[in-house]
């Protein structure tokens, strides 16, 4: 690892100084801080180094929210930090974390502060995708880096304090999300930063900044310059991010959506004065996605899937409307499985999810017409596919203005079965070793035999 270059021409070196904001004039208070990251910082500061709370737990607590991670920053480096704490191991390649483990299995990740690696890039192009930073900075260059103003906030128990470089507590106050510095040059460098901006936006109900916004609109096709693997993670924490209806309005409106399901290119419309069906559709459906992850119940990978891409399927093969049996569904299972294929390729989807996606589309004909006669065959409820059919079919209703889905039934269904009635009898004896062939070292033998 590398130190950030003290150079004088380095823009680097010529930072504002913070807004200091004292504890009386914020919210934030150590009892709401978790107890094993207050652990943490309280060793950092005894052995002499910094400690600060970053991040999303400064800005989630400021606006009276419980963090889901507590995370702190310190100016102790990898090897210093596994001294201080043995309870912990070094995680990363690109820049290396520092797990500290407790009871319980709670896990607290610490940080050492970073530089602003778009100054150590000059010799890149300008719309070269920013590789990862490896360099150690100071206090002012970590926040600097961060992608949003209201999450390069630092809280600091020496003092209670909050220290803000970015502006990120008026951002806050003004419940506004603006990305960090120019916003085209750090989109340019990283265009996963236009995800990040429009998920906060859409989880706190914030607006984002007018410049953020027009640089998102003008670089959003970058996006397909990122890995498949960053664009798929990324992805998945916005549907199971509890406000997946605000997001999908925003990535409609922005025209990442598209980017990240070409396939609704001229399905759905990106003006709200003119939805057609479609976009109507996914939208409700979005809305059954937050009240579920409401319940506290998200849906997996397959099934929010088979929710997302089900107004697609409907106006491209009329879904609903298909032939539920025969050959006619095994001919149209398989043309949808090859869609499905192409459209979801660049999300690295299992071919074990994709399956589960075909077959829960496919059969939701079956559900739509037995559903309307509220009686289930016993064929179709034995049928490995009808728990998380029957959650589609419910969730699809729904939408339609229906009755709330049930999560009861798959939840049932996932318990291992048990019988009530005890064994009996003696067990089984092992089996001896002249029962098994093996392998043998001996000359001459094979599989044990001669």
């Amino acid at each position: 690892m590398l130190s950030c270059p003290e150079d004088p021409m380095d823009p680097s070196s010529d930072l504002p100084e913070p807004l200091i904001i004292p504890r009386a004039e914020h919210i934030i208070s150590r009892k709401d801080i978790d107890r094993e990251a207050l652990k943490v910082m309280h060793r950092l500061r005894d052995a002499g180094y910094s400690a600060y709370l970053v991040g999303g737990a400064v800005r989630d607590l400021y606006l009276g929210k419980t963090p889901k991670d507590f995370d702190i920053s310190t100016n102790a480096r990898p090897g210093q930090l596994r001294t201080l704490f043995r309870n912990s191991r070094i995680i990363g390649r690109r820049f290396r974390l520092v797990q500290v483990f407790f009871m319980g299995g709670k896990i607290v990740e610490v940080s050492t502060l970073r530089c602003r690696s778009e100054f150590e890039e000059g010799e890149k192009e300008e719309d070269e995708v920013l590789a990862h930073n490896n360099t150690f900075g100071s206090e002012a260059e970590d926040a600097f880096r961060r992608d949003l103003t209201i999450n390069a906030l630092f809280y600091e128990i020496e003092n209670f304090t909050i220290i803000d470089y970015t502006g990120g507590v008026a951002d806050l106050n003004n419940r506004i999300v603006r990305i960090v510095g120019e916003p085209s040059r750090r989109i340019v460098r990283d265009p996963v930063r236009m995800m990040r901006a429009i998920r906060h936006a859409a989880r706190s109900g914030f607006t984002i900044e007018e410049q953020t916004w027009q640089a998102i609109l003008a670089n959003r096709d970058s996006l397909r310059l990122c890995p498949d693997s960053r664009i798929r993670d990324e992805f998945f924490k916005d549907l199971n991010s509890g406000a997946c209806a605000p997001w999908c309005r925003l990535a409609v409106a922005s025209g990442l959506f598209f980017i990240l399901l070409p396939c609704y290119e001229g399905v759905i419309s990106r003006e709200p004065e003119e939805p057609s069906e479609e976009t109507r559709l996914l939208f409700a459906l979005c809305r059954v996605i937050d009240r579920l992850h409401g319940e506290g119940t998200p849906l997996p990978e397959h099934l929010l899937l088979a929710v997302f891409i089900l107004p697609w399927a409907q106006a491209r093969f009329n879904l609903i409307h298909q032939s539920a049996e025969g050959r006619d569904a095994f001919t149209f299972s398989r043309t949808l499985r090859t869609q499905i294929d192409i459209q979801l390729e660049h999300l690295n989807v299992k071919r074990a999810s994709r399956e589960e996606i075909t077959s829960l589309l496919v059969n939701l004909p079956i559900f739509v017409r037995y559903g309307a006669e509220q009686a289930w065959p016993a064929w179709l409820k034995r049928k490995s596919y009808f728990p998380d059919g029957l959650l589609l079919f419910q969730i699809y209703q729904e939408a339609l203005g229906g009755s709330p889905a049930d999560l009861a039934p798959r939840l049932e269904s996932s318990q291992p079965a048990r019988s009530g009635k005890p064994r009996t009898g003696k067990s089984r004896p092992p089996r001896t070793e002249s029962r098994t062939p093996a392998f043998s070292g001996k000359k001459g033998g094979i599989f044990g035999l001669k």
